[in-house]
């Protein structure tokens, strides 16, 4: 994974295993091409929550968090629990919504803000992605 400029990917969500089945690399590259260093982080809910706290003034967890640190290297966080529990609400699968997620924080990484344009490339890569 290392070639592929995924730095690493850490569990410290206590309890959700890490979610298999999703092609985190193929889709980062997809999207931001292999020479982008990236770190993903599952993180507990109180976790994510302090980090949301810390960088957006909201006191609550989210599912996903984005934080570009260059032109080259970010980092995404994830709260596997709030993920599942979100998934319900978009009537999808929770491996689904999380391959959602990571498209969604990917491309906010690339420098896409919530807009129709958005939701177009988020729409084109899911169906690329899509088994």
């Amino acid at each position: 994974m290392i070639n592929d400029k995924l730095s690493f990917i850490t569990n410290k969500s206590k309890g959700t295993p890490t979610p298999v089945g999703v092609p985190f690399v193929s889709i980062k590259n997809k999207i931001l091409g292999k020479n982008y260093d990236l770190s993903i982080g599952f993180l507990s809910p109180s976790k994510q929550k302090i980090i949301n706290y810390k960088y957006r003034k909201i006191n609550k967890t989210t599912n996903i968090l984005s934080f570009p640190f260059s032109e080259n290297s970010g980092e995404i966080t994830f709260d596997l629990a709030k993920v599942k529990k979100d998934a319900k609400l978009f009537s999808m699968t929770f491996p689904v919504f999380l391959k959602y997620l990571l498209i969604h924080g990917l491309l906010h990484l690339k420098g896409f803000e919530h807009s129709a344009t958005m939701e177009k490339e988020e729409k084109k890569f899911m169906k690329i992605f899509s088994k």
